[in-house]
């Protein structure tokens, strides 16, 4: 729900919320400078950054390696010995002929990590090893199975003759092969993978503009509500066990953020009010519970004494109806439902796509997929469903089946399920055999608008 121009409560549908939700975050608050590899810093936690604005123009590659197509052909007309030549000798000797071979010079050997001293004239050859650079003069590396040392020629001064030409013109990296001279080498938004680590170490860019993780605080609220340390009451029966503390932490984390557990609040205003201003030293503030109508509901009350302006309070969407979105000053927080299922749906509908914008990302939200449903399903009211299913592949298409009873409080279901079936509000009844889209969870391919 919002407030229009003359005050009034409203409810705002669901294909709304992103807008308002994700046009708050702003990745250009989030960028710090990062080494790969520094003292104190891990580079494994950069697996999951995303390059904030760097356009690396000009790729530093080796300085060394064959020389470009033109001066080959260059030196082929100064009379210098190249793999063209060797291979003109092969062809002369005719087809199904032995193959021809050559004696060439040896004027050096070129160790790896060590530069060549001499260029090569007609006739000449150098001795090289896996990594050293070429000398001028040369386009080619003959393996050494293939060639035969004379008069002592594994080294300089001495002789070789090359027995088979299959090589000509081969096993030589060519500078600029991988990335070419003022290519764009990883452009803003690419998430910073194995891969592409190792592209940045190639061009010798230690350090990079990142967006670093945001700092997510969470926190519950409930008087019946407990923390683990308090487990006799829990298996007594006296109080409930906090899973949202667990799962929250978990899929902030996944989601490429930094949990900040701000614990669980009493239903007491004073209670919360400190566990809010606690969160004011972290980039999105996520509640669970406490904005619903009920007596005891104080987290609402309280956003409202320190000054939230409420984007939305309500969605038409089940689970998870009673979901909230708002600024506090410069801190944007989103509110979800108590109930252990609802908090992790509309996370993931929610809170990750606003995770992944403040991250950097350009594509926020996992795609939806088409899928045949395999059961009637029966449903109550009018609202977007987001059903807890599996979906398995038979005979080239996706089938879905539900996990079971849908209850927000069956964790189980979002134990066992892979995706969420969609059930659009017009249809409150679904034959055997129709086709929905579903949300896969694991899915790593995005988009950049909801396609739900």
């Amino acid at each position: 729900m919002y407030r229009d121009a003359g005050g009034s409560l409203r409810t705002l549908y669901f294909d709304r919320q992103y807008n308002d939700t994700l046009g708050l975050m702003h990745p250009d608050a989030q960028r710090d400078s990062l080494p790969i590899d520094v003292p104190g810093v891990d580079p494994k936690r950069l697996r999951v950054r995303v390059l904030a604005p760097v356009d690396l123009a000009v790729s530093k590659l080796a300085r060394f390696a064959d020389p470009d197509r033109a001066d080959i052909q260059a030196l082929a007309r100064a009379g210098l010995l190249s793999a063209g030549d060797l291979r003109k000798r092969a062809e002369r000797a005719g087809a199904g002929a032995p193959a021809a071979s050559v004696e060439l010079r040896v004027v050096e050997t070129i160790p790896a990590g060590t530069f060549p001293t001499k260029p090569l004239r007609p006739g000449e050859c150098a001795r090289i090893f896996t990594g050293a650079p070429l000398p001028q003069g040369a386009d080619g590396v003959i393996r050494q199975e293939d060639a035969t040392p004379i008069e002592g020629g594994g080294g300089g001064g001495g002789r070789v003759r090359i027995n088979d030409m299959r090589d000509v013109g081969h096993n030589v990296r060519s500078r600029g092969e991988d990335i070419k001279k003022d290519s764009l080498v990883l452009p803003r938004g690419t998430p910073l993978g194995p891969a592409e680590l190792g592209v940045l170490a190639s061009i010798a860019e230690g350090e990079v503009f990142v967006h670093r993780r945001p700092r997510v605080a969470f926190f519950g609220s409930g008087n019946e509500i407990a923390e683990l340390d308090e487990r006799d009451a829990v298996l007594k029966g006296e109080k409930i066990a906090s899973s949202n503390t667990y799962t929250l932490s978990a899929m902030i984390r996944r989601a490429g953020g930094e949990p900040i557990n701000l614990g669980l609040a009493k239903d007491d205003p004073a209670d919360l009010r400190a566990r809010v201003k606690d969160a004011f030293t972290s980039d999105l503030l996520v509640t669970t519970a406490g904005i619903s109508v009920g007596e005891h509901d104080y987290v609402r009350k309280v956003l409202e004494e320190v000054k939230v302006t409420p984007k939305f309070w309500r969605v038409r969407m089940r689970p998870g109806a009673p979901v909230g979105f708002g600024v506090i000053g410069a801190l944007p927080w989103i509110g979800l439902p108590g109930n252990p299922v609802s908090t992790m749906v509309t996370f993931e509908l929610f809170v990750r796509p606003a995770i992944r914008k403040m991250l950097g990302h350009t594509t926020l939200f996992r795609r939806t997929v088409p899928v045949t449903v395999a059961e009637a399903i029966h449903l109550g009211p009018p609202l977007r469903h987001f059903l807890r299913a599996v979906v398995d592949e038979h005979d080239g298409r996706l089938t879905a089946r539900l996990t079971g009873p849908q209850g927000s409080g069956i964790l189980m279901s979002m134990v066992r399920a892979n995706a969420l079936l969609i059930v659009p509000e017009d249809k409150p009844e679904v034959d055997p055999g129709e086709t929905l889209n579903a949300i896969l969870l694991d899915d790593p391919v995005h988009t950049p608008e909801p396609m739900f």
